[in-house]
C-alpha cells in the first residue's frame, strides 16, 4: 500500500536460495549498485545464492526471470511473512497440480482486519523435489515450501503469479488471460508501454530535478486506486464476503480516502477522466454492499480507520463535474444515508442534537470530527441544490456551518466543547492529538492546523477573524510559531515537514497556505509554496517529507507545481498559486491540451506579476475552473522578484 504508514499485503513472497532451510527463512543481501527499479522493472542481484532476479507485472500478475550463478539454485515459497504483525495468517491451503502449478488460497489479518487472497503460480521448469516447511514458530498457519529444480550455474528460472481476491481459481483466469506466455521481455515492454501513456499525459519542460520530481509524483499518484476485481468482473462483497460480479468489470480499492480526496482525485478528474465513473460506482458497490459509502477501505474492505466520510467528497466532485450523471439520484441518497445512520467514528444523533460532537461524550477528535463532516455536509448540500433535491440541501446546509460553533472568539482557534457548551480547560493549542496513542480533539494534529479546516467557506471563517487582514495576521503566525515544551512535546508520528506549526507531512494541512491568495496576500503563497518545494519534494531517496498517503502528497507536489490548487475540490475551482516549473501541457480527454507557462520563472523571480488564460488577463481572479482547464488553451504567469 502505497506510503499509508500501515503496512500489510505482500503476500506470496518468494526468495532463492542455495543449501537448506534451517531454523528461519532464508535470507539474503545485496548492494545499491546491483539494484535497478524503473516503472514497470525491478532487478536485483542476491550475493549469498547467486541469483539475478528481474521482476515485471500486469494488472493481476507479476513475472520473474531468476538467473542463477551458483549450482543447487532453490525457490523458498513464503505465504506466512508478509508485511503486517504477526500471527497474520489465520487460514491457508494450497494444492499441487502436477509439477508445474501450485494453486492456494489464505485468510489474513493485519491493517486490514481480514481479507483473502488467492494465488495461482506457474514455473517455466518441472520441480523436482519439495519439502513443506515446518513452522518457525507458534501460531503460524502460513504454509512455506522449498522447491528444488535440478538447477545449475548459469540456469534461468521463469515464475509467474496471478492473484486474486476471489479465489484460486479466479487467480488462474487471471493469470493465463493477462501472462498467456513465457515472454518476459513482453511483459516488461507492456508494462513501460502503459506506464509511459499514462505518464506522458503531462509534459513537462524544466531541470533535470524538475522532472524527476514531477514525474515520480505522478508515478505515485497512479499506483492506485487498485482494481481488484478478477479479469471477468469478480469480487467479493465488502459485507458478506460472497462473490458478485461487477457491471463495470472493475472494482477499485486502496480508498485511503481521509487523504486523497483533498487533490489525487481533483488530478484524476483532469488526467483520467475515462476512469472517474468507475471509481464511483466501485464506491456505490461498496455502498449496495455495506449500507454506507467507503471510508478508508484497502483490498476491498472497510478499516473504520479515519473520519468522516469522504467518499462524499469525491463524488460530489464527480457529480459537479458531470460524471454519474445517468445515477445522480441513487449517489445522492447513499451521501445521505452516509451522514445519517451512525457508525464507528460518525454518531448523527450526537452532531445534530449539539451541532458539534463533545468532547466529554465523544472522548477522541471531536474537534476535527466535527469540522471534516461540515464539509462533507457542505458537499451534499452543493450537489442536493444541482439536482433539486430541495429539502436535502437546506438540512444540510444548515449542519455545514456547525463548524462555527467550535469557533474560540477569544483564543481564535477551532477549540473542543463539551455538551454544555464550555471549551476545553486547561487548551494549548500546540497539543498534537493521534486517537490511537494519546487522544486528544484532533486527528494527527492540533488546533493550530485544524482551525483552518473550513475549505468549503474560507470567506466566513476571515470574517469570524475580523476580516483579512487579522485573518492573514494569524495564519502568518501559523508559520512561525513554536511550542515552547520542545521534546516534551505530545507529537503524531505523522506530523513531518514542519514550517512552524504548519505541517505538510500530513494531510489537513495541505489547502492551508493557498488561504492566503483568497485573503488577498498571494505573496505568502508563492514564497511558502517555494519553501515546501525546496525543503520537502527532493530528487533523492529521503527527499520527501511524510507518508505519500496513496498520491495525496504526490497530488499537492503536482497541481501546486502547475500553478493552483483545489482548496474545495467539490466546487469544481482550483486558487492560483505560484508555478514552479517553466512550462508543462497537460494532454486531455478529445485530443486538447492545457499549457502553463511561467515566465521568467526562477529562484528570484517566484512571486506572480499577472496571469492571463487565453490570452485574456485574468490577474483579478483567485481561481480557475475545472471547465475552463478542460477546454484547452493556455495558462500564463508573469513572474517577477518583489522588491
Amino acid at each position: 500500500m502505497n506510503g499509508t504508514g500501515c503496512p500489510d499485503l505482500g503476500d506470496i513472497a518468494i526468495m532463492p536460495f542455495t543449501g537448506e532451510v534451517g531454523t528461519a527463512a532464508p535470507s539474503d543481501k545485496y548492494e545499491k549498485k546491483n539494484q535497478t527499479a524503473r516503472a514497470g522493472y525491478y532487478r536485483v542481484k542476491l550475493e549469498k545464492s547467486g541469483a539475478d532476479v528481474e521482476i515485471s507485472a500486469t494488472e493481476h500478475a507479476c513475472i520473474y526471470r531468476i538467473t542463477f550463478e551458483k549450482d543447487g539454485g532453490k525457490i523458498f515459497l513464503d505465504l506466512q511473512k508478509g508485511m503486517a504483525h504477526p500471527p497474520r495468517v489465520v487460514k491457508c491451503a494450497t494444492r499441487f497440480k502436477g509439477d508445474r502449478l501450485i494453486m492456494g488460497e489464505c485468510s489474513v489479518k493485519g491493517f486490514i482486519p481480514l481479507r483473502d487472497i488467492a494465488f495461482a503460480m506457474e514455473f517455466d521448469r518441472p520441480i523436482s523435489d519439495v519439502k513443506k516447511i515446518q513452522p518457525f514458530e507458534a501460531q503460524e498457519l502460513g504454509e512455506r515450501y522449498a522447491l528444488d529444480f535440478g538447477l545449475k550455474k548459469g540456469d534461468v528460472l521463469t515464475i509467474k503469479i496471478g492473484i486474486s481476491s476471489v479465489d484460486a481459481e479466479g487467480a488462474k483466469l487471471n493469470l493465463d488471460t493477462e501472462i498467456p506466455h513465457w515472454d518476459f521481455d513482453a511483459v516488461r515492454a507492456k508494462a513501460e508501454e502503459k506506464w509511459n501513456e499514462v505518464l506522458s499525459r503531462a509534459h513537462i519542460e524544466g531541470s533535470l530535478a524538475d522532472k524527476e520530481n514531477f514525474y515520480t509524483s505522478m508515478y505515485h499518484l497512479y499506483l492506485q486506486p487498485n482494481n481488484i476485481a478478477d479479469v471477468n468482473g469478480a469480487y467479493k462483497g465488502t459485507k458478506t464476503n460472497l462473490k458478485k460480479i461487477s457491471p463495470t468489470k472493475n472494482y477499485y480499492s486502496s480508498w485511503s480516502i481521509w487523504d486523497t480526496y483533498r487533490a489525487a482525485h481533483s488530478m484524476y478528474t483532469i488526467l483520467s477522466p475515462e476512469r472517474v465513473d468507475d471509481f464511483v460506482e466501485s464506491m456505490m458497490l461498496h455502498y449496495r454492499d455495506m449500507g454506507f459509502l467507503p471510508i478508508n477501505v484497502y483490498y476491498g474492505k472497510e478499516t473504520y480507520c479515519m473520519i468522516g466520510n469522504h467518499a462524499i467528497s469525491i463524488i460530489s466532485e464527480s457529480l459537479m463535474k458531470g460524471f454519474y450523471a445517468d445515477k445522480a439520484k441513487e449517489a445522492i441518497d447513499a451521501m445521505v444515508v452516509s451522514s445519517t445512520k451512525n457508525l464507528p467514528k460518525s454518531q448523527w444523533d450526537i452532531y445534530e442534537k449539539y451541532g458539534y460532537y463533545p468532547f466529554d461524550i465523544v472522548k477522541n477528535e471531536s474537534v476535527s470530527r466535527t469540522l471534516e463532516s461540515c464539509y462533507n455536509d457542505y458537499c451534499i448540500a452543493l450537489v442536493a441544490k444541482k439536482f433539486g433535491r430541495d429539502s436535502i440541501r437546506d438540512k444540510f446546509e444548515k449542519r455545514s456551518l456547525f463548524y462555527k460553533n467550535l469557533f474560540d472568539p477569544e483564543t481564535k482557534f477551532m477549540r473542543g466543547k463539551d455538551s454544555r457548551g464550555k471549551f476545553r480547560t486547561p487548551f494549548n493549542p500546540f497539543d498534537f492529538a493521534h486517537d490511537g496513542t494519546f487522544g486528544g480533539d484532533y486527528t494527527e494534529g492540533s488546533a493550530w492546523q485544524y482551525t483552518w479546516h473550513v475549505q468549503q467557506d474560507p470567506e466566513s471563517l476571515m470574517e469570524m477573524f475580523g476580516g483579512k487582514e487579522p485573518f492573514v495576521k494569524r495564519l502568518s503566525e501559523l508559520f512561525v510559531s513554536h511550542d515552547i515544551r520542545g521534546d516534551k512535546a505530545k507529537k503524531s508520528l505523522d506530523i513531518t515537514g514542519l514550517i512552524g506549526q504548519y505541517v505538510q507531512g500530513n494531510e489537513p494541512s495541505h489547502h492551508i497556505i493557498y488561504l492566503f491568495t483568497l485573503a488577498d496576500a498571494p505573496h505568502k503563497t508563492a514564497e511558502l509554496v517555494r519553501e515546501v518545494f525546496d525543503r520537502f519534494y527532493m530528487n533523492k531517496p529521503d527527499g520527501l517529507c511524510g507518508n505519500d498517503d496513496c498520491g495525496q502528497m504526490s497530488a499537492w507536489y503536482m497541481f501546486s507545481a502547475l500553478g493552483f490548487y483545489p482548496v474545495n475540490p467539490a466546487s469544481g475551482d482550483y486558487v492560483l498559486g505560484a508555478p514552479q516549473i517553466k512550462n508543462a501541457t497537460l494532454n486531455l480527454a478529445g485530443g486538447k491540451t492545457f499549457t502553463i507557462k511561467a515566465n521568467n520563472l526562477s529562484k528570484e523571480n517566484k512571486y506572480v506579476k499577472a496571469v492571463r488564460l487565453n490570452g485574456k488577463d485574468i490577474s483579478g481572479s483567485k481561481t480557475i475552473s475545472y471547465a475552463q482547464i478542460m477546454a484547452g488553451g493556455i495558462l500564463e504567469f508573469d513572474m517577477e522578484s518583489r522588491q
